[in-house]
């Protein structure tokens, strides 16, 4: 039996594209190994999927100056060390890697056991750790045709951004039911990501009494963003995170509002969702997620309003604008954009094993 390790974490959209695999990767008979940290997102999300888990020692990887980086490159020393010792007894014949902190260590214990590895960076400009690990990468699967200026010669191969399958057979009764709606008034679907997002939680319930009028609101606000005072109230259904019945929500939303994460709008532009894009701000970030908008944008796939810009009235002047003009964005979504993938990076894999 063929078997490949998977890793990646730290937020869900470092694990989203490993579960979009794994329907193929099992029909194709791999045994699938999932490496990750102890306490990220990923552990919850795998293990739920009954794969096996292991936990290794990491560090957040900064830009920035921080007393932190002394005690996290311990880590990341450690982890390489534990990666390497148990991918030593699991014999896997790949390794494939979605990026995020813990996988540096993987890729790095990969190299040192002579395990072939696949990378695949979602935004336009590789992120801090996949520009560790790209040196030791047989092959840079990436999401936007751009990124391949940034990847090195006869590395880089355009696949497109692994879409989970039942993302698209979501059902648009169900998602209401969920939520408690009618279906009289179109939805508009807010997401924060796993970890939320403060100001758009607050500008939206900011202007919450004004788009009842019109509207059904689904917020997914993040891990303890919850607000209690709002619980029951009508025409307003907030998550802290959804993972089970997320493809109904999808199916129920008219618009979307959300940050301008790779595998997030992969998915808005395959389910053919118009959507609001608020990056992070580049004193948040490194400035991916406006490289990510721009795109978007400029291919006429999706509105965008900076953070900075972001007051109530421009988040509803901007989601208004959106929900009217709704058609003509779908119409740009219908003529661009790989649709999923899956397909393409498991032909991938496929390359690397055959020729292992």
């Amino acid at each position: 039996m063929k078997k490949i390790v998977l890793t990646g974490g730290g937020t869900a959209g470092h694990v989203t594209p490993n579960l979009a695999l794994l329907p193929l990767l099992r029909e194709q008979g791999f045994e699938v190994i999932y490496i990750g940290s102890e306490t990220g997102i990923e552990k919850k999300l795998i293990e739920a999927e009954g794969i096996p888990y292991y936990s290794i020692s990491t560090g957040k990887l900064r830009r920035y100056l921080s007393k932190e980086n002394i005690s996290d490159m311990f880590r990341v020393v450690k982890g390489v060390h534990e990666a390497g010792k148990l991918l030593k007894e699991l014999k896997p014949d790949l390794v494939f890697s979605k990026g995020g902190f813990v996988a540096v260590p993987v890729v790095l214990g990969a190299k040192k056991n002579k395990i072939p590895v696949i990378i695949h960076e979602s935004d336009i400009t590789p992120g801090l750790a996949n520009k560790i690990a790209m040196p030791f990468a047989k092959t840079v699967c990436t999401t936007f045709p751009e990124t391949l200026q940034y990847i090195p010669k006869g590395k880089g191969v355009h696949t497109g951004t692994p879409i989970r399958k039942e993302l698209f057979l979501g059902s648009k009764e169900k998602g209401l039911a969920l939520c408690g709606f009618s279906g009289k008034k179109p939805v508009i679907m807010l997401m924060g990501g796993s970890l939320g997002a403060v100001k758009l939680n607050v500008c939206l319930r900011e202007i919450l009494p004004s788009l009842l009028k019109d509207f059904d609101v689904i917020h997914l606000c993040g891990k303890g963003h919850l607000d209690d005072a709002r619980k029951g109230q009508e025409g307003y259904c907030q998550f802290e995170y959804v993972s089970e019945g997320l493809s109904d929500l999808f199916a129920a939303a008219d618009v979307l509002i959300s940050r301008a994460g790779s595998n997030s709008i992969s998915e808005f532009l395959a389910l053919k969702k118009p959507h609001l894009l608020i990056p992070l701000s580049a004193k948040a970030s490194r400035g991916d997620q406006i490289l990510n908008a721009k795109s978007f944008a400029k291919q006429g796939f999706a509105e965008v309003l900076q953070e900075e810009e972001m007051t109530g009235k421009t988040l509803e002047d901007k989601v208004r604008k959106l929900y009217a003009e709704r058609e003509r964005y779908i119409h740009a979504m219908d003529g661009g954009g790989k649709q999923s993938g899956v397909d393409a990076v498991m032909a991938e894999i496929g390359k690397i094993i055959r020729k292992e």
